[in-house]
């Protein structure tokens, strides 16, 4: 199972392709950058179309994205939850299965602590994929937590489920 984890935003949007096995292992990941001097719908367009992009050219299996989670910076969250939206229709469009965690949840499947903090989150997905050093930036790094969690537990929810 070849596994797309976004960790969404409007800035920066973090991406990681995460093959499944017994060992996981990281096949992509990094940003999508944009510029506060473009208008948002501009900004949008080009997360939609850099989002569908990575989906055409690796044609993943599932698209995982992390949930809104509101903080005390509503402007900031609208933005998040935009980001999400492009990400949303872009998997809908491609016919992608989504999943969707929450923060707590991605922690805990990927560190098994609900509440671990970056430097701990960076250093599990560093290990848990065999790579040399924590990826950066921390966009990406969730991005690879995001699909690492749905590698993780979406076997356990099939069976479940049948």
């Amino acid at each position: 199972m070849l596994t797309l984890g976004i960790d969404p935003g409007t800035a920066r949007l973090g991406f990681g392709l995460v093959v499944a096995g017994d060992t996981p292992r990281a096949l992509d990941f990094g940003v999508i950058e944009t510029t506060s001097a473009r208008p948002m719908p501009e900004r949008l367009a080009h997360l939609f179309d850099a989002v569908a992009d990575l989906i055409a050219t690796h044609r993943p299996d599932a698209l995982a994205v992390e949930q809104l989670f509101f903080a005390r910076n509503v402007t900031n969250a609208l933005a998040v939850g935009q980001a999400r939206g492009v990400v949303l229709l872009a998997a809908a469009r491609s016919g992608v299965e989504v999943a969707e965690y929450t923060p707590s949840e991605v922690k805990q499947a990927v560190s098994g602590y609900g509440k671990a903090d970056k430097a701990q989150m960076q250093e599990m997905v560093r290990l848990i994929l065999g790579l040399d050093r924590a990826p950066q930036p921390d966009d990406a790094a969730d991005a690879l937590a995001v699909a690492l969690c749905h590698v993780q537990t979406a076997p356990f929810k099939q069976r479940i489920a049948g």
